[in-house]
């Protein structure tokens, strides 16, 4: 296949991307010349999607960055970023076949993938000093962005806010019940 970028005429290089299957304006090559494909989701919902796993996994990763913590605001946004992505992708292959295809898109895959990425990344964050285990919390707090941006990228946006509210409610919240108990265990015991 020779390449289109190669002919010396206007007129010639019009006719071979036309031969080749390419819309030819009047402006010359479309977008699709170049290896752009329109979004079967289209922008908008697209952009809506991926700006909602990063604003609600940035709350989770403030709260991760105030505690300074090993994963905090950047970590934890892109990590829902990307699963949004690979989720968005993943829709856009399994949308462009049909019943009568012979390829079969399974969409559900990408919730094992995402698990297993984040999972990879959040086990990083995990740190054994004797009998003591560091960085569970964020381990945990990531794969939940990783989960926020997986129902983001399905559309799912109130199961992607709520789980966001809770899981600010359990960070916060829960740490001032620990940190209660603590300090009553540590005077029963007269520590």
């Amino acid at each position: 296949m020779r390449s289109l970028f190669g002919k010396t005429s206007r007129t010639e290089l019009d006719r071979e991307a036309w031969c080749q299957g390419y819309e030819v304006t009047r402006r010359g090559l479309s977008i699709e010349a170049f290896g752009y494909t329109q979004s079967e989701l289209g922008l908008i919902p697209t952009a809506v999607r991926l700006l909602l796993a990063a604003a609600l996994s940035g709350a989770l990763g403030l709260e991760r960055e105030r505690r300074e913590r090993p994963a905090g605001l950047r970590t934890y946004m892109l990590t829902a970023l990307a699963a949004c992505l690979f989720t968005l992708m993943t829709l856009e292959i399994s949308l462009g076949f049909t019943r009568d295809d012979m390829v079969v898109a399974d969409p559900v895959r990408i919730v094992n993938a995402v698990t297993a990425g984040v999972a990879f990344l959040a086990a990083g964050t995990i740190i054994s000093r004797g009998r003591q285990v560091v960085g569970l919390t964020t381990g945990a707090g990531m794969w939940m962005s990783g989960a926020i941006g997986v129902a983001a990228g399905l559309g799912h946006y109130p199961a992607a806010a709520m789980t966001c509210v809770l899981t600010l409610a359990v960070l916060i919240g829960l740490r001032r019940i620990e940190t209660g108990s603590t300090k009553h265990d540590e005077k029963a015991r007269g520590d």
